[in-house]
C-alpha cells in the first residue's frame, strides 16, 4: 500500500506561511527572471490563469484582480521541503522523495487504518510547518497519484482519499470522468496519440490490452495500465539514483555582450554543477558548454553554439572543470551578439572511487585538490552558496536573473528571520 503526500500549491503556500495576509488572496510565484507563473493559488486558478503563463501577459488581469506576484525563493522552498520530508519520515520507514513537494510512503508495515493515518499526517504537517497537504492512498503508486488528484479536487475527502474506501460505482465513475492527461506519466504528447487511438479517459486506458499498449507505445505505459488495475509494478526507490548528467544553466537578467561576463556565468555554473557532482560522489568524463542569444528578439542577430569535450581523466575538481569550460567558451564565443543564456553540462558520470590513474596529472596534488574542494563545499554550505568562489566567477553579477519581487529568506538567513511584534 502506498501514500502520496503532496503539498498544495507549494511555492505559494510557503509564501503564505510567513505572510498570513496572503490567505484568500490571489498569489502567483514566477519562474527565473520573473518570467512565467510556476505556482498559483486557488484564487488565481479560478481566474483561468494557466500554469506557465508569462507574467507580462497577465499584468492587466493582475491589476484588475489584485494578483500578488513573487519571485521564486529557492532557498526558502528547499528548506521548507526538507522540513516536510523529515516529518513524513516519522510516519513510515519506507519513503521515496519524488520531488520538492511530493513524497511516496510505503504503508505495508503500518498496522492501522490508513485514512486515519493520512489525517494525522495532514494535521501534523499543517501544525508543524503551516503547509497544507493532500494525500492519496492506494495499492499502487499510479492509483495513489490518482487519489491525490481526487483529494485536491473534491472537498468531501477532507484532503485524504483512499482508493479502497471508494465503493465500486464511485471508482468506475472516477475512471470515466478523469481524462488520460491526469494520469501519472502521461504527458501532453502521449495524450494526443492516445486520443487518436480512441483512448480519452482512465477507463479507456484500463480496458486496453496491456500487450498491445506495450507494442504500440512502451513498456512504461503497459505498467501504467497494470497499476491502474491494482497490480503494483513500480516499487519505492528508497535511495534516489545518481544523476546520469548534471546541467546548470540560467537565462540572464539582462543581455550579455562581453566574453568576460559570459566567463563569470560559466564559472559560476561549473561550481554549482561540480558541487552536485561531489555530493553524489561522482566524477565527470566529459563537459559541454553552450551559449545562445534570444530567439524571440527577431530583429537581433542570432547565434547559438554548443560544444562537448572529453576530459583527459574523469574529475570532480571545480578548478579543473572550470579550466576546461573556459577553454571551450573561448572557442565558441563570438563578439557582436546579445547573449541571453549560457549553461554547463557534466556528462559520462561515474563513481569517483577506483578511477584509473593518469601519467600526466592536470592538478599537482589530487589529495590536496580534493581537500580544497571539500573545504569550499563546507564553507558554502554553512555560510551560503558563493561565499567562497573562484576569481573567474566574479562578484558584481549584472547578468544574474531578475528577482524583483523576492521575499526574505525567512528560514535560511539570520538577517531575514521573522520578528514577532511587541
Amino acid at each position: 500500500m502506498f501514500a502520496l503526500v503532496d503539498v498544495n500549491n507549494f511555492y505559494v503556500s510557503c509564501q503564505r506561511v510567513f505572510e498570513p495576509r496572503l490567505e484568500g488572496k490571489p498569489v502567483v510565484v514566477l519562474s527565473n527572471n520573473d518570467g512565467c507563473a510556476v505556482s498559483r493559488s486557488n484564487e488565481v486558478k479560478a481566474l483561468g490563469i494557466a500554469m506557465a503563463k508569462p507574467w507580462h501577459q497577465m499584468r492587466e488581469v493582475a491589476e484588475q484582480h489584485g494578483i500578488i506576484a513573487y519571485s521564486s525563493n529557492y532557498a526558502l522552498y528547499a528548506d521548507m521541503s526538507n522540513r516536510v520530508m523529515s516529518i513524513l519520515r516519522r510516519f513510515s520507514p519506507d519513503q521515496e522523495i519524488y520531488s520538492i513537494d511530493e513524497c511516496f510512503l510505503g504503508l505495508d508495515a503500518i498496522g492501522r487504518d490508513h485514512t486515519e493515518l493520512g489525517m494525522e499526517i495532514r494535521q501534523t504537517v499543517q501544525k508543524w510547518t503551516g503547509l497544507p497537504v493532500c494525500i492519496g492512498i492506494a495499492p499502487t503508486k499510479t492509483l495513489a497519484k490518482l487519489c491525490n488528484h481526487l483529494a485536491k479536487k473534491h472537498s468531501r475527502f477532507a484532503g485524504v482519499c483512499e482508493w479502497a474506501k471508494l465503493d465500486q460505482a464511485t471508482q468506475q465513475r472516477v475512471m470515466q470522468e478523469v481524462t488520460i492527461g491526469e494520469i501519472w506519466g502521461v504527458g501532453r504528447r502521449l495524450s494526443v496519440k492516445l486520443n487518436e487511438d480512441g483512448i480519452f479517459t482512465v477507463a479507456d486506458l484500463m480496458k486496453a490490452d496491456p500487450e498491445t499498449i506495450r507494442m504500440r507505445y512502451s513498456v512504461v505505459l503497459q505498467r501504467t495500465v497494470m497499476e491502474l488495475r491494482g497490480q503494483p509494478c513500480i516499487d519505492l526507490e528508497d535511495v534516489a539514483p545518481d544523476k546520469q548528467q548534471i546541467l546548470c544553466s540560467r537565462s540572464f537578467g539582462q543581455l550579455v555582450y562581453s566574453e568576460h561576463e559570459l566567463a563569470e556565468a560559466v564559472s559560476t555554473y561549473v561550481a554549482r554543477a561540480a558541487e552536485k557532482l561531489r555530493r553524489q560522489q561522482s566524477a565527470a568524463g566529459a563537459l559541454a558548454v553552450f551559449i545562445r542569444t534570444n530567439p524571440n528578439r527577431e530583429k537581433d542577430p542570432q547565434y547559438s553554439k554548443h560544444v562537448l569535450v572529453p576530459l583527459s581523466q574523469p574529475s570532480d575538481d571545480t578548478l579543473q572543470l572550470t579550466k576546461a569550460a573556459l577553454w571551450v567558451l573561448k572557442r565558441i564565443y563570438k563578439p557582436g551578439y546579445a547573449y541571453a543564456k549560457a549553461g554547463v553540462m557534466l556528462l559520462e558520470l561515474q563513481p569517483n572511487t577506483g578511477i584509473q590513474g593518469h601519467l600526466f596529472l592536470e592538478s599537482a596534488d589530487p589529495i590536496k585538490r580534493a581537500n580544497l574542494n571539500e573545504t569550499m563545499d563546507k564553507i558554502n554550505r554553512q555560510w551560503g552558496r558563493g561565499t567562497l568562489r573562484l576569481a573567474s566567477a566574479g562578484f558584481n553579477h549584472g547578468w544574474k536573473m531578475r528577482q524583483n519581487n523576492l521575499s526574505p529568506c525567512w528560514t535560511t538567513k539570520w538577517a531575514d528571520l521573522p520578528v514577532a511584534g511587541g
